[in-house]
This record gives structure tokens, sequence and C-alpha cells, in this order.
């Protein structure tokens, strides 16, 4: 069935982040020149360091105060601008139906337009972008490219899937470690409803085969403060029982307990040099994404 049928980038989302990019922190590998860091050395944009001049170089790359000083040739290089290559992984387990009082969007929908504005921006560059969909299993892909046309089999993916799984992404990211060759940006956009060392082990993967992860912790308003007074039916999701409860009786435990999940997946993905957006519903899309970008844009231009 389709899950929603709105568009995943509205116009408001789109016009707050339009003049926003989204740069790779560490190398990429690319096929055209763009705005990346390649681990590759050519002659283009910014200076790496210096070689002994070998037969067939180009003269015009000698350094020619280093001949002066050493009676040697040697020749510049310079670090290569490339292109990205971006798969962002959307969580479409049962746990992501939930939509609070306070939310004009379930956690799916918000992803959604969180993956396709991030898209739009990738795609605005040149970068070629790719969707996976997860539960248990991999449900739904969109290869990378930067076809023109991406941005729409990307939206029209996300729409007509059948949320109803329960997520376990172990062996998933595992399996996409193995799978995604080119290093990149993987992108990964779900509520966490899962082992936290799950988590860590696939990430830790995707790092060791060198590429750069970023995590949005997507959550409704009413699951980070568990406002709830009254007698309240609290219903399963993702095969969990239906739960009769005070719920003043479980406020304290159950945030207690989320700070620690949180605490303990913000820990992990610093150690791995990854990235971790926590997300509230509540809050327009629009909003959470410009806030992250503008941040990672400074903290972009300070390392390069």
């Amino acid at each position: 069935m389709a899950f929603f049928t709105r568009d995943p980038l509205p116009s408001e989302v789109r016009d707050r982040i339009a003049r926003l990019d989204i740069s790779a922190q560490y190398l990429v590998e690319g096929l055209v020149s763009g705005q990346h860091r390649s681990p590759y050395h050519g002659f283009s944009v910014e200076f790496a360091q210096h070689r002994e001049y070998t037969w067939g170089d180009e003269l015009k790359h000698v350094d020619w105060k280093v001949f002066a000083r050493t009676d040697r040739y040697y020749v510049k290089q310079y670090e290569e601008e490339t292109n990205l290559h971006a798969n962002v992984l959307v969580d479409m387990s049962e746990s992501m139906c939930f939509k609070g009082a306070k939310a004009n969007l379930t956690k799916y929908e918000y992803a959604c337009t969180i993956a396709a504005a991030l898209a739009f921006l990738l795609l605005r560059q040149q970068d070629a972008t790719g969707l996976h969909l997860f539960d248990d299993d991999l449900r739904g892909r969109v290869p990378a490219t930067a076809h023109p046309g991406q941005l729409k089999d990307m939206a029209a993916e996300m729409a007509k899937v059948d949320v109803r799984g329960e997520s376990k992404v172990g062996p998933i990211f595992h399996r996409l470690a193995e799978e995604i060759r080119r290093r990149g940006l993987v992108i990964v956009v779900s509520d966490l409803f899962f082992p936290a060392e799950d988590l860590l082990s696939g990430i830790q993967h995707l790092r060791h085969r060198r590429h750069e992860v970023i995590v949005f912790h997507v959550l409704d308003h009413e699951e980070l403060i568990f406002p709830f007074e009254d007698i309240t039916l609290f219903k399963g999701m993702e095969r969990m029982p239906q739960l009769l409860a005070e719920p003043r009786s479980l406020r304290a435990g159950y945030l207690e307990a989320l700070k620690n999940f949180r605490e303990k997946v913000e820990h992990g993905l610093a150690e791995s040099r990854c990235d971790y957006v926590l997300v509230d519903t509540s809050e327009p899309p629009s909003v959470s994404l410009s806030r992250y970008l503008v941040a990672r844009r400074h903290r972009t231009g300070a390392r390069r």
C-alpha cells in the first residue's frame, strides 16, 4: 500500500535549504570534477605536496623556487576536487508510523522529507545519490546516479512502501558496507529502535570501508518527553504487545533509559568520527536541516 501521497520535498523546505550545500568532510572517490576532496592527486585546485620531476611532466608545474634552493626539479601536486557518491538509508519499519499530538508528520514522512531534501542538495551539486529502504531487510532501492530524474524516482520509491516490519540493522549495514564499492557518504535516517550494539557494529563496518556516515535520529516529541498523565494503553509495534499502564510510574525510568541509549549511540558515533543529529518531529524539517547544514558547513570549512 502507499504510505503517503504528499510531496516529500515541499516548497517551504526547498526554499529554506536552497542556498546551503553538503560537502564531504573526509576524502571521497568520484568520477567528475566537483567540490569534494579526492584521494587522488592531480593538477587542479589545492596544493598537496611536491614530487620529483619525471620525464613527461609539464614544465608549468615545476616549482622554480624549490629548484633555486636545491638545484633539483620538483613538480607541484594538488588535491583534485571531485564529486560525491552518496547513499541515503531510510528506516521503513512499523515504529516509524508513529505521530504524536504535536507532530504534523509521522516519523516516516519526516524521514522521507529529510532524505528528499538532502538528495535535492546533493543532486544539485551533481553528486550521485541513491536510496535504500529497510526494516528487517532491504525493501526498496534506487541505485545511485546524478541523473536529473533521480529525485523523482526516489520520491516514488519512498511513497509506495508498505510500512509494517521490524527493524534489524546489523546484517543490513554489514551487507551494504560490502556492496557499496566507491567510498563516499552514507546517511542513515531512523528512529533507531534497535540495539545500539547492532547499529554501532554496522557503522564501524561502513567506516572501515572509508565511508563518511551521518545518522539522523528521528523521534516524535512525545517519545522525547513522555507527556502522558492518565492511565494509557500503549499499542505495541514491531511485534511488541500492548501495555496498559500508569505513565507517571514509568516516566523516570523511560527517560533515563532513553538518555542512556542516546548517550551510548552518540558516544559510539563520535568515536567512529560520524555525525549524530537528533531530530524532533514537532520542529519543521526545514529548521532541523538548515541548522545542521549550517553547522556542518562551518565545521567543514574549518577543517579545510
